[in-house]
């Protein structure tokens, strides 16, 4: 049979796999030639596109984000809350009939705390190594705003003794900062970090000191000292914070496999984002959106007809620097490297603020490759070419470790239209969460490119 018969064939079987698919929550089949959501021009959907748009549902994406950010929040990388994602994300793949591993690494040691209001509301923040470490300690909180680094005068009329100090933290004095707070009594020292961009607020952060200090030192983000003097002039509050450090750390990689249901060689699609958050955010954008959409893809596509493998990567301890997706890489030999036909990585998929109004194509090297060519065309079909731009130059994802191996790879991502450094104001703060930053549109959007290009890949010869 000629390739193209072949081809399809494949797509004419996806579409009525798809239709036979659809349930009352998805979306009609017989609707998707119509203006997708947030379009700027009509479709011209192929079967195949079909087969694609007419399953995939944001909304059905959202209960995992919800799962992910809601009821686990931070999820940081060896300890276990990100534990928990990796049960979760796992036992969804095997509920779709995947074959499902799990990679494990060893990571660094995290020091964080657990910060518990009156009402039962909990937060989370970076700890110092220097301060006190698994202990607890409830107490009021005094705001000193400055710290009185160079007169005392923020101390004027406050006592901390006993209490937890609100400072707004510096960097060149953090020391200094520490320091007067312990010598005057403080039980414990809560840094507030300072946004260095109009653009964005700052996150929380890990406060390193220089000597030891016998009290619990705290990295919060600047979300959180705005909640805490909120309800600092509302009345007094009371803080219980719950120091640990979390050391011989291991991280995991949560691969989930298909084979080929009509092989024509031995080469896999990858689809990827990192399920891990930073300290202090519950990482609803950043990166429980990504994982979303791995797992709905994998719902909509573990039926269809491919000539290629499937395989779904959520990788572990992306936010300490790309620990998960480099070790997975570096464990590849090179006939594994080569079967790898294109790496589709989604980080930051979904948000909601106005400023991330453009859905980037990101590779290493700014070169088209087979994954942001595809996504590309996609996206022309789908009628999405005025919302999407790029290939533009940019790392700092888990397509790079792919990249640097030779494996075509992009990242995709909702950013500002100066360009993929602009991005939302919540990026890493404790403010990304469900209800503050996700679109249900853009996630859909999302679906769709990346769901059709994936496709496109892993049903052609």
């Amino acid at each position: 049979m000629s390739g193209l018969k072949r081809r399809d064939l494949i797509g004419g079987a996806a579409a009525l796999a798809a239709l036979a698919m659809v349930g009352a929550t998805a979306p009609s089949a017989f609707a998707t030639p119509r203006m997708r959501p947030g379009a700027g021009s009509a479709p011209a959907l192929g079967l195949a596109d079909r087969a694609v748009a007419a399953s995939v549902d944001a909304r059905r994406a959202l209960t995992h984000i919800q799962h992910l950010a809601g009821r686990i929040g931070p999820r940081i990388g060896g300890t276990e809350s990100e534990h928990r994602a990796a049960d979760y994300a796992a036992a969804r793949f095997e509920e779709l009939g995947y074959q499902v591993t799990r990679q494990p690494f060893p990571v660094a040691d995290k020091y964080l705390a657990d910060l518990v209001l009156p009402d039962g509301e909990r937060w989370q923040a970076s700890a110092s190594p220097q301060g006190s470490f698994d202990t607890e300690v409830e107490a009021a909180v005094v705001d000193v705003r400055g710290g009185g680094v160079q007169d005392g005068a923020d101390y004027a009329g406050r006592d901390v003794t006993g209490q937890f100090a609100l400072i707004d933290h510096r960097t060149a004095d953090r020391d200094a900062q520490v320091r007067g707070a312990v010598e005057r009594g403080a039980a414990g020292v809560l840094l507030v970090a300072a946004s260095s961009s109009a653009d964005r607020k700052a996150p929380a952060f890990l406060p390193t000191l220089t000597e030891p200090v016998g009290v619990p030192v705290l990295g919060l983000g600047q979300a959180h000292g705005e909640w805490l003097r909120r309800r600092l002039v509302a009345g007094p509050v009371r803080l219980r914070v719950i120091v640990t450090a979390h050391t011989g750390l291991t991280s995991y990689n949560v691969l989930a496999e298909r084979p080929a249901s009509i092989p024509s060689d031995d080469q896999v699609v990858m689809v990827s984002a990192h399920y891990d958050s930073v300290p202090g955010s519950p990482g609803a954008n950043d990166d429980a959106s990504g994982s979303a959409l791995c797992l709905e893809l994998a719902r909509v596509l573990r039926r269809l007809p491919t000539q290629k493998a499937l395989r779904f990567a959520l990788w572990g301890s992306e936010e300490q620097g790309l620990i998960g997706s480099r070790y997975y890489v570096n464990q590849l030999d090179d006939h594994a490297a080569e079967r790898i036909a294109a790496c589709f990585q989604n980080d930051m998929v979904a948000t909601s603020h106005p400023p991330a109004d453009l859905y980037w194509l990101l590779s290493v090297d700014g070169a088209d490759n087979l994954a942001t060519a595809t996504v590309a065309e996609a996206a022309a079909r789908l009628g999405y070419t005025a919302d999407v731009a790029g290939p533009e130059a940019r790392g700092g994802s888990d397509h790079v470790p792919f990249h640097e191996r030779g494996i075509a790879a992009a990242n995709f991502s909702w950013r500002g239209e100066a360009g993929p450094h602009l991005l939302e104001p919540v990026y890493h703060t404790p403010e990304d969460t469900v209800a503050g930053n996700i679109s249900n549109t853009r996630l859909q959007v999302s679906l769709e490119l990346v769901g059709s290009a994936v496709y496109e890949v892993a049903r052609a010869r």
